[in-house]
């Protein structure tokens, strides 16, 4: 992926990683148009940063496919498309009134979301002399956090799909990266802003944009931070590591 003169979509992008991600991606010399639910902070970061953006709500199937055919037609050189979107929730699953319908909001929004999307625009995107599909998976996909058993489950269902349809597409012009966060200061759950745990955000995608520039065939887009989680089973210190980052997170008790 070259760092500068795409046209990239991501949606879900109105706080945290997909906000600071894209304000950084635009400053590269690219157009970046963000998706997102709600309307008065799309108006507000198109005023601020002066992004493209359209409503968009990656839990609905006809959304994804009215916006789809919306951002093609206003950016018919689109070539790189960024799964952001996603939600994490607390859950005990000792009762079902505690976890199910949490556990189908995650799905939907961090593995159904990304698959339409995909389907969306993956046949544009073939027709692009260069392009990029991003997804977003979590360190959480490789080294479970005990309170998060749904966003854990689907974090590795994006990272074993991610894999197979770069072996799908080898050879061809669409390119499939997987970016993998640690925790990272933002609002993903509560308390998450302020902790000490979690990495600030402004270094987290300085640190992505480095190794977009300077490694620009990397599969896995990794910081330093979340090689812990992500290579613990490889280490063979998986018990180890599951341990510490559950002793460590102020929220698995």
């Amino acid at each position: 992926m070259k760092i500068s003169g795409n046209t990239v979509f991501i949606p879900g992008a109105t706080s945290g990683i997909g906000l600071e991600l894209a304000i950084a991606l635009q400053a590269k010399g690219n157009t970046v148009i963000v998706g997102g639910r709600r309307r008065e902070l799309l108006d507000s970061i198109a005023a601020e940063h002066g992004l493209d953006t359209v409503r968009i709500d990656t839990a609905d199937p006809a959304s994804i496919t009215a916006v789809t055919a919306d951002v093609l037609a206003a950016h018919p050189d689109l070539n790189v498309l960024i799964t952001m979107a996603g939600v994490m929730y607390i859950e005990d699953w000792h009762h079902p009134e505690n976890f199910l319908a949490s556990a189908e909001s995650t799905i939907t929004t961090n593995v159904l979301g990304p698959i339409r999307l995909i389907a969306g625009f993956i046949e544009h995107l073939q027709a692009q002399p260069d392009a990029t599909v991003i997804t977003v998976s979590s360190g959480l996909g490789f080294t479970p956090l005990k309170v998060t058993p749904s966003y854990n489950a689907s974090k590795a269902a994006i990272h074993l799909l991610t894999e197979t349809l770069r072996l799908q597409f080898a050879g061809s012009t669409v390119e499939f990266k997987e970016l993998q966060p640690p925790a990272v200061r933002t609002d993903l759950v509560p308390g998450q802003r302020d902790s000490e745990w979690a990495m600030p955000l402004e270094d987290f995608v300085a640190e992505v944009m480095d190794i977009l520039e300077n490694q620009p065939d990397a599969k896995e887009i990794q910081v330093e931070s979340v090689k812990f989680l992500r290579y613990s089973e490889v280490r063979g210190d998986y018990d180890h590591a599951v341990a510490v980052l559950n002793a460590s997170d102020p929220n698995s008790n």
